[in-house]
């Protein structure tokens, strides 16, 4: 090693420093980062440190998951004594077995605990050579457990090339710049290689190779050959003006070219198919080519044998390069045709191959790579089934093959937010008539409606194209229906419009078995929830029964009919599963739509400042993508925290922001949520008035408004507004209503707010005591504390003026808890006023009132011990949100409000609680 000091001992420190960390060396090609890794790989074995490596392959990198396998194939055996959870995880990601792909962080997780598994007897070092050709789907995962190696015994160093982009550069890894040699070390380097140069070859190298050690190493051979020491400088290097690596190719590939037939062919079988590079090894036998009879190339420097396999591999990835670039097309598509047959049991790889062997239309090739598409999209990988899909509808034999692929592929971009590349896809449709087909349709539905909310052309797009397809006397039920049928009840959800939602329902009931079960569950979900939401819950938890059968935006559909039928706590884990792979993979339209879903179950269930973050992100990323209509739904879900926590300046802030641009495009669903806000905020300041005015806006008193979904929601608002402003018969008209539309039937927590309604508008003391009991005695309650504690301060305060102080204390002070440990300060402050009135001077802390789970125990025992959200979630394998989001939850449970009273809180639990 010359002129590497500084690295080395950076490397040095990095193998012998105790716990696990990752370190990401970032060079030019050529400048000596396999050397390093090297270097690091036999610091590492000479600690005692079990290494494995791998290396990024160009061919693979749009293969899911291809690098990933390299690392965890030797530790295979380890991964059988994992739970069933984590091993379930490896079996779906690998093709093993059927199921819904996992998301980042559950991936990221169970690899964490397999790495730790297998460092627990040696210390584990991960090697990455050409980090650039990962996958996007292993890089993501290996980001993810890079960032949490704290506290373990595994390290994992990659390598990377600078002049090309990749996906560890926002991985927020540490990273050594790897530059090119001083001139000195350079003279030293070539002089320790090649003594006795003349003087002008010397210097023509080291100006030409300008500190790049490989350059340093390989030129002076290829000049000394060429005969041509006296020549110019153009002569001696065989190319002008160019970058040095295509210098270093042409060297590789005048020793390529003077091999025969035979080994040429093999080696470029060995390239596209991804044999690896240098001295990696641990690499998976079997799921690779095996060159043979290669001992020409070995012996021309061109090939190394791998020490643990014995099979040969490429002295360096720009020998594989080379050995593809200076093949013909003829030799390139030989060569993965037999490699088609050598994986004819791999789906994907496979297919692949098939793609790249052939040239004329071929349906069975396309049949292929659609397959090995779906197989993509189930596994967290949309943008290589975008790509293959779109090569599947070039090698179709007939147009509506064509035709059929290209809308698959546009309809997959679409819900990953690529609305661009979506309509470039249907522009390519050269199909008679393809501008009009079914997949221009979707396309164009899609952008009109998320980039501006335009619900009334969308729904006329659509429309036509669905009464197109049925007059056309379709008899089975088809894919491309299915996706139109789905996004015309989106576009209705959205435009909440009861002429719209009709002229849906009468068509969609002329298509009869053509509507697929999953779309009838959407239709009764996402309209008229009153009228039409009896059974909708069970169906939706028999369709979740079968989460192997569902696409990820099903996932997301479903959920949506879940949260109109207030059941998305159940189903929550399975966004959160789903959501980072969404989002990080690019399907930012289910990923935003995840997003929202998750932060309305965070509302519902009180976890408030979670929900504040979750939002935050979803504007974030709506923002990035141009979507206009998630950009708006997000601020309307923000406003609505806002409202509900007091914070009455920022809600009508976006209220009027949302406002001002959902009203004019007839967006009803966002102008609902507006008049939402303006309820809650102005009950939030009690002004009982204003409220009453805004909730009447939504249904007017003694009925629910058809096709308004949040008519029912803001039951127990009009209700309340009603009362404190005298109208009391109103009121009452109100929650009879509710009540004889089967409102308790529906969700719980329309249960909840129906017999509250019910018991704050009775004059009949037994019927109010009746429904308070079955309000706050209801299985479900606990899951909606911000209406549980309403409910209770009207219990309380008609207890104070019907049966006396003390019988109101413990209903106010459930209340006042409550509305403070959620942070609402308006509504904790009326709770306190009345309990003042009982004659208890302050509210009682909580603390008795919650115990510690086990694992909020754990992170609290950690957070007072010092330790950062990053550091504990390193730990307990967590993101640092979810450890912010537990400690916020311990925080009120102990009365306390920062981490530096956790110590002193934890010390004063009973020694018999239940953590």
């Amino acid at each position: 090693m010359v002129g590497r000091e500084r690295e080395q001992e950076v490397l040095s420190g990095f193998v012998t420093a105790p716990g696990g960390q990752a370190l990401v060396l970032r060079g030019d090609t050529g400048v000596g980062k396999s050397a390093l890794l090297d270097h690091v790989a036999d610091l590492a074995a000479h600690e005692k440190h079990r290494v494995i490596r791998a290396a990024g392959v160009e061919a693979e990198s749009e293969l899911p998951f291809a690098g990933l396998h390299q690392f965890l194939y030797p530790l295979l055996p380890y991964i059988d004594r994992l739970d069933d959870t984590h091993r379930g995880v490896f079996d779906v990601v690998f093709g093993r077995s059927q199921g819904p792909p996992p998301s980042v962080m559950t991936l990221g997780i169970a690899v964490l605990d397999l790495l730790s598994l297998a460092a627990s007897q040696k210390p584990l070092l991960l090697v990455l050579d050409d980090g650039q050709w990962l996958d996007t789907s292993s890089t993501e995962v290996c980001g993810f457990v890079g960032r949490r190696l704290t506290g373990s015994s595994v390290k994992l160093a990659v390598g990377l090339r600078s002049d090309l982009a990749s996906g560890f550069d926002t991985a927020a890894l540490p990273h050594l710049p790897v530059t090119t040699l001083s001139e000195k070390a350079s003279e030293q380097l070539l002089d320790m290689h090649h003594p006795g140069l003349d003087p002008r070859i010397r210097r023509l190298v080291l100006d030409e190779a300008l500190g790049n050690p490989l350059a340093l190493l390989e030129l002076p051979p290829h000049v000394l050959r060429s005969g041509r020491a006296a020549g110019n400088r153009e002569d001696l290097v065989g190319y002008t003006g160019v970058p040095l690596p295509l210098r270093l190719r042409h060297v590789y590939g005048a020793r390529i070219e003077a091999l025969g037939d035979a080994v040429r062919a093999e080696l470029l079988r060995g390239a596209l198919d991804g044999v690896g590079a240098g001295t990696a090894a641990g690499r998976a036998r079997g799921t690779r080519y095996r060159m043979r009879d290669t001992e020409e190339a070995l012996a021309a420097g061109l090939l190394g044998i791998d020490p643990l396999s014995g099979d040969f591999v490429f002295r360096h990835p720009l020998v594989r390069s080379t050995v593809v670039q200076t093949a013909t097309p003829n030799e390139r598509r030989a060569a993965h045709a037999v490699l088609a047959h050598v994986h004819r049991d791999d789906v994907e790889r496979r297919a692949m191959h098939l793609a790249a062997s052939t040239v004329d239309p071929d349906e069975a090739v396309a049949a292929a790579l659609e397959a090995a598409a779906d197989s993509a999209t189930r596994r967290g990988g949309s943008q290589a089934a975008v790509t293959w899909l779109t090569r599947a509808a070039e090698l179709s034999e007939g147009r509506e093959e064509r035709s059929r692929r290209l809308g698959s592929a546009a309809f997959i971009a679409g819900h990953a937010g690529l609305l661009d590349r979506a309509q470039q896809l249907v522009g390519s449709d050269t199909t008679p008539g393809g501008n009009d087909s079914p997949a221009s349709v979707v396309a164009s539905a899609y952008g009109a409606l998320y980039d501006d909310g335009d619900v009334r052309t969308s729904h006329r797009q659509v429309t036509a194209a669905i009464e197109s397809i049925r007059d056309s006397g379709a008899t089975e039920p088809n894919e491309v229906l299915t996706r139109l049928v789905n996004l015309l009840l989106a576009i209705d959800q959205y435009a909440s419009d009861e002429t719209s939602w009709e002229r849906t329902h009468d068509l969609l009931g002329s298509l009869g078995d053509l509507v697929s079960p999953l779309s009838r569950v959407y239709e009764d979900a996402w309209g008229d929830i009153v009228r039409r939401g009896a059974g909708v819950a069970e169906r939706v938890e028999r369709a979740f029964a079968d989460l192997r059968a569902l696409e990820p935006w099903d996932i997301s559909r479903l959920s949506v009919a879940a949260y109109h039928v207030d059941t998305l706590s159940h189903y929550r884990p399975h966004l959160q599963r789903t959501v980072d792979r969404e989002v990080e993979t690019g399907a930012a339209v289910s990923g935003i739509t995840m997003l929202h879903l998750i932060m309305l179950d965070q509302l519902a269930v009180g976890e408030w400042d979670e929900a504040e973050r979750t939002g935050q992100r979803g504007l974030e990323l709506a923002a990035s993508h141009h979507h206009a209509l998630f950009a708006h739904h997000t601020r309307a879900y923000l406003g609505l925290l806002a409202a509900m926590r007091g914070q009455v300046e920022r809600a009508r802030e976006l209220q009027a922001t949302v406002d001002a641009w959902a009203r004019p495009r007839g967006v009803g669903f966002l102008t609902q949520i507006t008049d939402a806000i303006g309820t809650t905020a102005a009950l939030s300041e009690g002004d009982y008035e204003a409220a009453y005015l805004h909730a009447i806006g939504i249904t007017p008193p003694g009925t629910f408004t058809p096709y308004a979904h949040q008519a029912p929601r803001t039951l127990l608002d009009l209700v309340e507004a009603a009362l404190h402003t005298g109208r009391s018969e109103q009121a009452r008209t109100h929650a009879l209503a509710a009540q004889q539309a089967g409102l308790p039937d529906i969700s719980p927590r329309l249960a909840l707010t129906t017999h509250g309604a019910l018991a704050m508008t009775a004059t009949d003391p037994t019927e109010a005591d009746h429904h308070y009991h079955h309000a706050e005695t209801h299985p479900s309650a606990p899951t909606f504390p911000f209406e549980l504690a309403r409910i209770r301060l009207a219990h309380g305060i008609r207890l104070r003026h019907t049966q006396g102080r003390k019988a109101a204390r413990l209903s106010l002070t459930l209340a006042a808890e409550t509305f403070e440990r959620l942070g609402a300060p308006t509504w904790a402050e009326r709770a306190r006023a009345e309990l003042r009135a009982t004659g208890a001077a302050t509210v009682a802390s909580s603390a008795h009132l919650a115990t510690l789970t086990w694992q909020e125990r754990r992170i609290a025992d950690l957070a007072a011990g010092g330790l950062t959200n990053k550091e504990i979630g390193a730990r307990m394998h967590l993101s640092p949100r979810t450890v912010s989001s537990h400690l916020y939850r311990v925080f009120p449970k102990l009365g306390i409000t920062s981490r530096a009273a956790l110590r002193d809180a934890l010390g004063k639990l009973p020694g018999g609680q239940d953590v």
